[in-house]
């Protein structure tokens, strides 16, 4: 006769962590690319690994940028992706936690 297995609680898939992670935000930021001046964006969400953007500047996936963040020295972070005028970046290391709820309270000013 077999014993019944018993399974460790299901962890969360990449997927709901970073949804749970993730707050919708809506603030001014810039942002610049190597060699170029910087413009403006509207950062629509953020978590700890990246946020989310739009703006009407062309930018690929693959890019090197640099965020700024009222009152935040710049963060680096990589375009992953890009749908028209939105766009998702990664940070080159993840926010402090600290570091991230004051963005987050920023945006709720």
């Amino acid at each position: 006769m077999t014993q019944p297995v018993s399974l460790p609680p299901a962890e969360p898939t990449g997927e709901e962590l970073r949804q749970a992670l993730r707050k919708a935000v809506k603030m001014r930021a810039h942002l610049r690319d190597r060699g170029q001046t910087r413009f403006e964006i509207e950062v629509t969400d953020l978590s700890l690994s990246g946020f989310r953007a739009e703006t009407s500047f062309t930018l690929w996936p693959g890019t090197v940028v640099w965020l700024t963040l009222p009152g935040l020295a710049a963060l680096e972070a990589v375009v992953a992706w890009r749908d028209k005028f939105k766009y998702g970046c990664a940070f080159a290391k993840p926010l402090h936690p600290a570091v991230f709820e004051h963005i987050v309270a920023l945006s709720q000013r």
